[in-house]
């Protein structure tokens, strides 16, 4: 019976109105749809934009340093240390003066192997310090008497060149080194035999982008600056010029004394 009511409606005859109801919902449903197909295009089209102008302003955040700035640590050694070091050394090409190539800043972590958070926080405080980001390092082979396996992240490291280079050796000269405890100058015999010289600092709080109230544990740093010096006489040299506080006679003798 409700099967024979149905057919009975469908087959009967619509008044006008029902027709002209029917059309006007019919037409408001397409211009629904047209306008939020329209609405997507809308945005498809201004997605590429909003990227375009993100990656804009992810790259001017990524540059630390305005185009054309020269660090103020490498216009003296061009300006000064360049002359004077062609006539300590007596060198005739201005291209064969020593310089600096790269400085590696390195973390040793073994404490980490228990306590990943100290990973974490090296990696962070290197970070800072430096201002690239920190790389973890991994132990070459396995150590049983350290519980240490081969693949185990055990420090962090940063490689430093060009303007950020030239920047942390200015930092480092003009504010972490001074602020070291009961300082009494750079050791003169750190040096490699190849010109490198090798430094290390007890303490990451000597640098002012790390914060004393914040330091959960105190970790030290070693430092290599890598030079294109033929022999430690020279790379002892280009380093004297740029600042760095070597000992003297006295200040030795003074050492082996308190020693």
């Amino acid at each position: 019976m409700a099967k024979e009511e149905k057919d009975k409606k469908a087959k009967a005859p619509r008044t006008p109105e029902q027709i002209e109801a029917e059309k006007a919902a019919k037409a408001a449903k397409q211009a629904e749809h047209a306008a939020a197909a329209a609405a997507a295009r809308k945005a498809e089209s201004g997605a590429p934009k909003a990227s375009k102008a993100k990656e804009k302003e992810e790259e001017q955040a990524a540059q630390p340093f305005p185009p054309g700035y020269v660090p103020r640590l490498y216009k003296r050694y061009l300006e000064e240390i360049v002359p004077a070091l062609q006539e300590k050394l007596k060198i005739k090409n201005r291209m064969a003066v020593p310089r600096i190539t790269k400085v590696v800043v390195s973390m040793g972590l073994g404490k980490a192997i228990a306590e990943k958070t100290r990973l974490e926080t090296g990696v962070k405080e290197l970070t800072a310090i430096t201002g690239q980001k920190a790389l973890i390092c991994q132990a070459r082979k396995s150590v049983s008497n350290f519980k240490l396996r081969q693949g185990m992240e055990i420090g962090v490291k940063v490689t430093l060149r060009g303007q950020k280079m030239w920047e942390f050796l200015d930092r480092l000269i003009i504010l972490a080194i001074p602020r070291v405890k009961d300082f009494r100058g750079l050791s003169p015999k750190a040096f490699d035999g190849r010109g490198n010289y090798n430094l290390g600092l007890t303490e990451q709080t000597v640098f002012p982008e790390i914060r004393g109230d914040q330091v959960t544990f105190h970790q030290g740093l070693a430092i290599t600056i890598v030079t294109t010096a033929e022999n430690d006489t020279a790379g002892f040299e280009l380093l004297s010029l740029l600042g760095m506080p070597f000992r003297t006679d006295a200040q030795q003798s003074t050492v082996r004394k308190a020693g």
